[in-house]
């Protein structure tokens, strides 16, 4: 398929710039795809569509307060830097990015806070791309405890306002743990953990898999053959415990629902010869790209939120979904009005 195809307007007033309250209130579009109906319902209904021995895959990794709002030495200029990634604890190494970008050279000094933290520019990467390091005697733990106490939620940049004290909470999942993502697994955020409790009631099981989702997430594709994009690489692992409830799953001939894009791009960036799910305990990085047509090896139900046009993640719904049904669902999710994004509604496809 090409790019154009993907290309279509959603009304911006249909941006939701702040979660559901609570988060489980949201509203859900249910796309079955063997006879293509569907139906609209609440977050909370997502139990009628699964039963004992089924097992939903959730992502647990966590937001990190990745953007840092700090000074230029000598002139006092505002610069604001975005931690992407850290390349080296032990010599407090960042990839980061910075704005104004043109300002920022190598042998800048930039000082956070009330100068509680100071870096240093060491290397350009990109034309925004930075290598910093943390001009900071403590220790590493010290550190991100400074970086956390310093930093601002990175909440999406189509979500039009400054960021609140409130998206510290709102943009995490309750199950977050390992941190280390710049951006959340969103199809997550809707649960709760009373809505955890109700799924272990019914015997559903819960696997937990971890992908650190990157700032990649937001750029569109650029180029009309899609076989030429590439994605960025982001880190991801795959504990024993997930593979095992997975792969009983799928020989029960179970449900097993991806929570999100990032569940669904580990999932299949980790299947063995025999169409069966493989560990990856001591992680692995990860840049595959999932577009139509493609075949699906893992899960057999998909949730997620709905997306950007252009979107490498629009993409692998259509995949998932098939692009006519895709489509057919994004017409009625606008006539009846779903938030949409990071923060908007969810759509189960079965």
């Amino acid at each position: 398929m090409k790019l154009s195809a993907f290309n279509f307007e959603i009304p911006e007033n249909l941006t939701a710039q702040y979660l559901a309250e609570p988060r489980d209130s949201s509203r859900m579009l249910v796309a079955h795809r063997d006879t293509g109906k569907i139906e609209h319902r609440t977050f909370r209904d997502i139990l009628d569509y699964f039963d004992e021995g089924d097992t939903m895959v959730l992502n647990d990794t966590k937001v990190f307060p990745a953007r840092l709002i700090g000074k230029k030495e000598k002139t006092g200029a505002r610069i604001e830097v975005f931690l992407l990634r850290e390349l080296n604890a032990r010599q407090k190494l960042w990839d980061v990015l910075v704005e104004p970008a043109r300002k920022i050279r190598v042998g800048n000094k930039l000082y956070f806070g009330e100068n509680d933290l100071v870096a240093e520019v060491v290397d350009n990467t990109t034309s925004r791309g930075r290598t910093i390091r943390f001009l900071f005697d403590g220790e590493n733990e010290e550190l991100h405890g400074l970086i956390d106490k310093l930093g601002l939620t990175p909440i999406p940049p189509y979500i039009e306002r400054e960021v609140e004290s409130r998206d510290r909470d709102d943009y995490q999942t309750v199950f977050a743990r390992n941190e280390g993502a710049v951006a959340a697994p969103t199809a997550g955020l809707h649960f709760t953990r009373e809505m955890l409790k109700r799924f272990e009631l019914k015997g559903v099981e819960e696997a937990y898999l971890t992908l650190h989702v990157g700032i990649g997430t937001f750029n569109p594709v650029e180029v009309e053959d899609l076989s030429k994009h590439r994605m960025d690489s982001e880190f991801f692992q795959i504990p024993q415990r997930c593979v095992d409830l997975v792969n009983d799953a799928k020989r029960g001939k179970r449900r097993v629902l991806a929570v999100g894009t990032s569940v669904m791009r580990s999932l299949e960036s980790s299947v063995s010869a025999s169409r069966m799910l493989n560990p990856v305990e001591d992680g692995y990085w990860t840049d595959k790209f999932i577009y139509p047509p493609y075949e699906f090896n893992i899960a057999n139900a998909f949730l997620t939120n709905f997306h950007r046009p252009k979107s490498t993640l629009l993409m692998m719904v259509a995949a998932f979904m098939g692009y006519e049904f895709m489509m057919e669902c994004y017409e009625q999710a606008i006539k009846e009005e779903y938030r949409f994004y990071g923060y908007g509604d969810a759509m189960l496809i079965i």
